[in-house]
């Protein structure tokens, strides 16, 4: 299968890498040279913009985006010119669901299937498999299962319903984890101010053999292991903007409390002018499973 790909920041590259090694033909495109360079080395064919990636497809077409929200619509822009009807454009972005239906209007009356999918996961799920939530047209999503299928962890994907539906699911999927994250937060910096915070890491090993068992308890245990019980060098200061923040004004326009996601959203927007071992656990965390700056 041949597949085109704009965006090569940490989740793009390792998906094209992770995709070449299933014997996929990947066209790639993003303005950072070093990672076409790097694309290059791991098999990928490079373009000098969107509109030569489009141009290197065969027809029907399908481009992968994985760019920064706020860089979809300049993306989209671009490919929305150059696709052709039967072409499918999948947005693998952060974008807000609301946004995805439009686009997917728009697309479709150009007679381009439009996708859009929830990547969860980070960098390490991207290279060795994440979890997709998959929105638009069912006939769109069979014709490109496999695709899917090949990019997720243990058939960790679905159809997730019409349009929307998949940066729905991610848009609730990542409220959670900031409520989780918070919790995990709180807890360890109980911990850290009592007299018995003497090894933070043996404390999420043991944590990790009961009931709050998870992903997130075992990426603390990395977090101790590089930074030590203190968190020397980490920032306390958290980035709140994206999904979760989404995912508390939808729920109150749907008439839903959400308490524990709007708390943990408030909390991140203070940390600036707020410092806390708990804004720093949350930092650290951000950064060993997503690669995002500790700093």
């Amino acid at each position: 299968m041949q597949i085109g790909y704009v965006g090569l920041g940490k989740m793009g590259l390792n998906m094209t890498k992770r995709l070449f090694k299933k014997g996929y033909d990947v066209v790639s495109y993003d303005k950072n040279k070093s990672a076409l360079v790097e694309a290059m080395r791991e098999g990928s064919l490079v373009a000098k913009s969107p509109e030569n990636l489009v141009s290197r497809l065969n027809e029907p077409r399908c481009v992968w985006l994985m760019v920064p929200s706020q860089n979809v619509d300049d993306a989209l822009e671009h490919l929305y010119k150059s696709l052709s009807p039967d072409d499918t454009i999948i947005d693998g972005s952060n974008s807000f669901y609301l946004d995805s239906i439009k686009r997917a209007k728009a697309f479709s009356e150009k007679g381009i299937n439009f996708l859009d999918v929830g990547v969860s996961g980070g960098p390490n799920g991207a290279l060795n498999g994440s979890a997709l939530f998959v929105g638009g047209d069912l006939e769109a999503f069979l014709k490109y299962e496999k695709l899917f299928k090949d990019l997720a962890k243990d058939d960790c994907y679905f159809h997730a319903g019409k349009s929307g539906a998949g940066h729905f699911y991610k848009m609730v999927h990542n409220g959670i984890e900031y409520g989780m994250m918070q919790a995990i937060a709180d807890g360890f910096s109980v911990i850290h101010a009592s007299d018995f915070g003497n090894n933070m890491e043996q404390v999420t090993r043991a944590f990790n053999g009961g009931v709050i068992e998870s992903k997130l308890i075992r990426d603390l245990g990395k977090v101790y292991q590089k930074f030590g019980p203190y968190l020397n060098g980490v920032s306390d200061k958290v980035d709140s903007k994206g999904t979760a923040e989404w995912a508390v004004k939808t729920a109150k326009e749907l008439g839903v409390d959400v308490p524990v996601i709007e708390a943990a959203v408030k909390f991140r927007k203070k940390s600036p002018t707020q410092p806390s071992y708990s804004g720093k656990v949350l930092t650290a965390l951000r950064y060993i499973f997503g690669g995002h700056l500790y700093k």
